[in-house]
């Protein structure tokens, strides 16, 4: 079990070990190596008989529909969703038109908040939103194999989950069991608030958090990267207000 370390640079395998490598670049070494000896003997093609046809899209379209669809959500004019009609399309496969990593919190639904249907939004979700090695290996497979062109950092206001990383960070608030292990990899999104002098500690990191999990997904290799360089695929940030259900691009 990979554990994050107290100053969020690192992630050691074996605690009697020194770390000698990156967070970033470990992430994408532990993310790749699996899924990248599957393609290896499968290859990596889109299908040609996908059971969605109209979710073949580029990147800068299928960011369009996702914010067009969080503008009816927010509007209140989300459209019905008959879940018969796509079942048996289904059973067959799929070919998501976007991934998300979102927060694991209740109040954050991402079919509802971009008024999609099943087989449409291939979600990962994780308290604080961040990016772990098991989240970068599903969005490796939302992307290199499902051909998915989008990615979605979701995080919203009011986080409970950056509210314990600041109180950690700031206050020495220790949380038991294994939420402590949230602040720490929360933690580099603190500080950055904390140098930054940021008036609002909560926000600021909120904003933060989702930037620095873009770029970290943007610069993982060798999958992820190579899809950003092809023009394949987009990263992008979102915020989720929760008093309004709208969706702020922050990135």
């Amino acid at each position: 079990m990979c554990v994050l370390c107290p100053d969020s640079t690192v992630i050691h395998t074996d605690k009697s070990q020194p770390a000698s490598k990156s967070r970033r670049s470990m992430m994408g070494f532990l993310g790749a190596m699996p899924l990248a000896a599957a393609m290896a003997t499968t290859g990596v093609q889109a299908s040609t008989n996908v059971p969605k046809p109209q979710n073949t899209l580029t990147p800068d379209e299928a960011l369009a529909r996702l914010m067009a669809g969080n503008e009816r959500y927010v509007s209140g004019n989300s459209q019905p969703v008959n879940f018969a009609n796509t079942r048996a399309k289904l059973t067959g496969g799929q070919n998501p038109y976007a991934c998300l990593l979102s927060c694991a919190d209740s109040r954050v639904g991402p079919e509802y908040c971009f008024d999609e249907g099943r087989g449409d939004l291939f979600v990962t979700r994780v308290a604080g939103n961040f990016v772990t090695p098991d989240i970068l290996a599903s969005l490796e497979y939302g992307t290199a194999v499902l051909q998915s062109p989008l990615i979605m950092v979701l995080g919203h206001t009011s986080c409970g989950a950056i509210g314990a990383a600041v109180s950690a960070y700031t206050k020495n608030t220790a949380f038991p069991g294994h939420i402590q292990s949230l602040t720490t990899a929360l933690a580099p999104a603190v500080r950055q608030a904390v140098t930054d002098k940021s008036s609002d500690l909560i926000q600021a990191s909120t904003r933060i958090n989702i930037l620095q999990n873009v770029r970290l997904l943007q610069e993982s290799n060798p999958l992820i990267s190579e899809r950003v360089k092809a023009g394949k695929l987009k990263i992008v940030g979102g915020l989720y207000h929760l008093d309004t259900g709208r969706v702020e691009m922050v990135s």
